[in-house]
């Protein structure tokens, strides 16, 4: 069946609102089109990735927008940029380059977006609600809040994003739809040893594991315990959209829309079943490293952006201990967490340890980390998944506390006995 249009889409369409509108509405009219969606549906909110800056296009449509008169129609929050803006003295890239990231920063303020600069929109204190339709773009962001939250976006990405704000209408296909979140198949780890639950890297392995298992089907996680914390499904859910292209996850107990399985399942039980065992969940865990060297050079935390619950355990980890001269310590974050533990006093705690914290931007896209020997150490899947291609670093994968350890002593040393007999 055709698109069918209302009145408003289709006087935005001739240019009734100014030609950044009609741009704007010709690109979400035509993605709805590939989509095979008959309607455009109302958005109450939007997430852009598209002020990131990766090369000369972003730039230019951002200004053929801006230029053209656009303004989003809804509350509309900004994605990691490629500068701190806090922290400017970070940046190591050319100046030519910091120039052009300000600019694209520039053009999305100018059209009315909010300057939050954070991968994690969902930790602001103003979040989507269960059921409403939003736009979202940044894949752990989108994959969170239709989890988490139950709010609906489906995967868009740069350029859609912005012009799903400026006409406030989005596709009504993909995951807005009710039988595109029924999980397609079970991911079972009820054989698993209990123990692996109460530490939190086990989350960052099974959604590495998991997304690369299920690919971009809706999963549901059956046998983890009930009420499982938002920090906990948010690693499960960021390394599940790095490794795999999952938008939506399930997990009995813990989200929303999994009540029970047979819920999940939209009223029947997947056919479909991944059965993981312990050998499975330490191959992903080996397989998030890419050397096994001691020598030591960074540490990077954050990604996605740490929350306030996570830098309360950073701080118990660290206790009164300094970060070891030879390792350099980041810590990325967003602005609005930033000014919770900097009004806590546990800003200037880190920071007399000598960590360095990053906003706006994550240590993976923007260059800003000073060290050039040694290895990376992270307890992000997502962030091992990509730094190793995006910045050529060689990646050693471990929890929060073989990170902080690693930092203190200053090389690396993780806990094996987390994991258990083999």
């Amino acid at each position: 069946m055709a698109l069918t249009l209302t009145d408003s889409d289709q006087a935005a369409l001739r240019g009734e609102f100014g030609p950044g509108r009609a741009l704007a509405m010709r690109v979400v009219t035509r993605v709805a089109t590939a989509m095979d969606a008959t309607s455009l549906l109302d958005i109450t909110g939007a997430h852009i990735d598209s002020c990131l800056d990766h090369g000369q296009a972003g730039i230019d449509f951002a200004a053929k927008l801006a230029d053209g008169g656009s303004l989003v129609r809804v509350p509309t929050t900004l994605n990691v940029a490629s500068l701190d803006l806090l922290h400017p003295e970070l940046y190591r890239g050319p100046p030519e380059t910091a120039i052009r990231a300000r600019r694209l920063m520039q053009y999305y303020q100018d059209m009315g977006c909010q300057p939050t600069w954070t991968c994690a929109p969902y930790q602001l204190s103003v979040r989507p609600k269960f059921g409403t339709h939003i736009a979202w773009a940044e894949s752990n962001a989108i994959v969170f809040v239709n989890s988490v939250l139950g709010a609906r976006t489906h995967r868009y990405g740069d350029f859609i994003d912005i012009c799903a704000a400026v006409t406030g209408r989005a596709p009504a296909a993909g995951l807005h739809l009710d039988e595109n979140r029924i999980a397609a198949v079970i991911v079972d780890v009820t054989g698993l040893q209990r123990h692996l639950f109460d530490i939190e890297v086990f989350y960052q392995v099974l959604g590495h594991l998991m997304g690369r298992l299920v690919g971009s089907r809706v999963p549901v996680i059956v046998g983890l315990p009930p009420d499982v914390s938002e920090d906990r499904l948010k690693a499960i859910g960021a390394a599940a959209a790095s490794s795999g292209s999952v938008g939506m996850f399930h997990c009995v107990g813990s989200t929303p829309e999994a009540p029970d399985l047979a819920t999940a399942g939209g009223g029947r039980v997947p056919q479909h079943r991944i059965t993981i065992d312990g050998a499975m969940i330490r191959d992903a865990r080996d397989d998030l490293s890419t050397s096994a060297s001691d020598e030591l050079g960074i540490v990077s935390l954050g990604t996605p952006h740490y929350s306030v619950t996570e830098f309360e355990r950073l701080i118990d980890l660290l206790g009164d201990r300094p970060i070891h001269p030879s390792v350099d310590f980041y810590v990325s974050t967003g602005r609005e967490v930033l000014a919770t533990i900097q009004q806590r006093g546990w800003l200037a705690r880190l920071e007399d340890a000598g960590i360095q914290l990053v906003t706006d931007t994550c240590t993976y896209v923007t260059p800003v980390m000073a060290q050039s020997s040694g290895v990376a150490m992270t307890d992000s899947a997502k962030w091992a998944y990509y730094a190793p291609g995006n910045i050529g670093v060689d990646v050693v994968f471990g929890a929060t506390s073989d990170c902080v350890e690693s930092a203190v002593q200053g090389r690396v040393v993780r806990d094996e006995s987390l994991w258990g007999p083999r």
